[in-house]
């Protein structure tokens, strides 16, 4: 194998790998990524055997072959080469030679033949979809995703599509996260998904999606979803297992609405959080005669308390609350206002931008 390529191109190729190559396993070759020069293009695919991505770009001098070298040591190789051209060959015993300038290193690779091979891919089963609009949707529920690995079926995001309505919910069992958009570009309205995609993979798929560049199309069957734009492609295996009924855990009976200027309410809580206990980030909230009392005391530490405007005058309630769940939501809302609906003070809030409700967020309250 031979060719030469532009450094810069072949950087934000490799870097594109990093994410999905694993730095600890049992199979070394997981800790490569495959390199295949065919054509006048260089394609390079990295996996875990949950998560495959694979890019092409153009090259000149190009020699057909394959060959698997560690992620990490080419990419670090490339990124500190002299000139803007690299040259990569191949020798005896797998051994990769890279040049550029007056630089020369060589590294050991492994036989491509023994590399895991990227799942087929049925082109026609492909959809367009708005990538602003999908990279929206996980940016408002991505903090949700429950990180405990004992409870799979938490441990990605529910995507549900019925005509061209798109819906991401996630939960870590004390809040949950539901968003809902239409998406014109989906033309085959017909066909109905339900799927648990995970953590991983989603963040793979967002961080493409965040290049906001492109064309993206996505296909989705029982066992796998693939998202794609020109040569990048993106494979993930879908979880398996029964995401909670979401339906069941919307309070339907909360009558108490609040509306609270959404900048106010994030810096209020930041501040007031500091002095919160590390592990709870626990805060007080007292809701009446239009101010927001929330206030904050760790032992032998000490307390912090702040009062805002609030548009509500009925009768006074009193809840707590994780303070970091309500920041991570707050954080993601564009809305100038938002408004908060409770019931009491033992029952779970409903935190949703003014006037929509395309976008809900479940937050369960606690004892101080």
């Amino acid at each position: 194998m031979k060719f030469t390529i532009e450094k810069n191109i072949f950087i934000k190729t490799l870097q594109r790998m990093q994410g999905i190559v694993e730095k600890r396993n049992t199979m070394p070759i997981l800790s490569n990524v495959l390199i295949e020069a065919h054509h006048g293009k260089v394609a390079i695919t990295a996996t875990d055997l949950e998560v495959f991505i694979k890019d092409a770009a153009f090259a000149s001098s190009v020699e057909d072959g394959s060959i698997t070298v560690n992620a990490r040591k080419i990419f670090e190789i490339v990124k500190e080469m002299p000139e803007e051209t690299i040259n990569i060959t191949t020798g005896k015993d797998d051994k990769v030679t890279i040049k550029s300038g007056k630089a020369r290193f060589g590294i050991m690779g492994l036989p491509a033949k023994d590399f895991p091979s990227f799942p087929l891919i049925d082109e026609v089963s492909f959809e367009d979809i708005d990538g602003t609009i999908f990279k929206e949707m996980i940016d408002k529920t991505a903090f949700s995703v429950s990180t405990d690995e004992t409870r799979y079926n938490i441990n990605g995001f529910k995507l549900e599509r019925d005509r061209s309505t798109m819906r991401l919910i996630t939960t870590d069992g004390h809040r949950l996260a539901y968003i809902e958009r239409g998406d014109e570009k989906n033309i085959k309205t017909s066909e109905k998904i339900d799927v648990l995609v995970p953590r991983k993979g989603m963040m793979e798929f967002k961080r493409l999606l965040d290049e906001g560049i492109g064309e993206y199309k996505i296909a989705i069957s029982k066992k796998n979803a693939v998202i794609k734009r020109d040569e990048t492609i993106i494979n993930l295996r879908l979880l398996e297992g029964e995401f909670p009924d979401y339906t069941k855990v919307i309070p339907k009976d909360n009558n108490i609405d609040i509306v609270i200027d959404k900048d106010m309410f994030l810096s209020s809580l930041k501040r007031v959080s500091i002095l919160s206990p590390d592990k709870i980030k626990g805060v007080k909230m007292i809701f009446g005669n239009g101010k927001l009392v929330i206030s904050s005391s760790t032992p032998d530490i000490g307390d912090a308390t702040e009062e805002i405007d609030i548009d509500y005058k009925d009768a006074e309630i009193e809840v707590a609350f994780n303070a970091r769940y309500f920041i991570d939501a707050l954080e993601v809302m564009n809305e100038d206002t938002i408004t908060l609906r409770l019931k009491d003070s033992l029952s779970p809030g409903i935190l949703q931008p003014s006037g929509r409700k395309d976008y809900t967020y479940i937050v369960m309250p606690m004892r101080l």
